[in-house]
């Protein structure tokens, strides 16, 4: 099973088995995937909040950094790659029991370096983030990580 095939078969459950500790703590639900593009819901949780009970920015910036993450593992590249930036504009705010989804686009893939762009919405289409991202190939093999 390749690994979108993998991701794939997880479409509509709640992502809190993954390779990814605070990926699992955010506790999305993968909505869509496909090379190149991806698709996870998340319900705003007090835990998730600043002291003026909204989404916390940085919260905001681990779901589009993780999103991008899962999505960059299923272009099936031999090697990890990893965030080199996140560059994040905060546009809205999020209530604690919204539900918002977060989608990220491959813009381009080189041989070296995945640049990425990624929306945090909600349902009714208001942008809460908006970020661009950078990712570098490392010299980890994926299939030395045991997943």
């Amino acid at each position: 099973m390749t690994a979108l095939e993998l991701f794939q078969s997880q479409i509509g459950n709640t992502l809190d088995k993954t390779p990814s500790p605070a990926g699992n703590w955010l506790a999305g639900t993968l909505l869509e995937i496909e090379v190149g593009k991806i698709k996870v819901s998340y319900t705003v949780q007090p835990y998730m909040c600043n002291p003026a009970k909204i989404l916390h920015g940085g919260v905001a910036s681990l779901m589009m950094d993780d999103v991008i993450g899962m999505a960059n593992y299923v272009a099936e590249s031999e090697f990890l790659m990893t965030t080199v930036n996140l560059h994040v504009d905060f546009l809205s705010s999020a209530q604690i029991g919204e539900t918002l989804e977060v989608t990220a686009k491959l813009v381009r893939s080189g041989s070296n370096l995945n640049h990425w762009d990624v929306f945090i919405k909600k349902e009714s289409g208001k942008i809460v983030a908006k970020a661009s991202s950078n990712m570098i190939k490392t010299h980890v093999k994926i299939s030395d990580l045991g997943f």
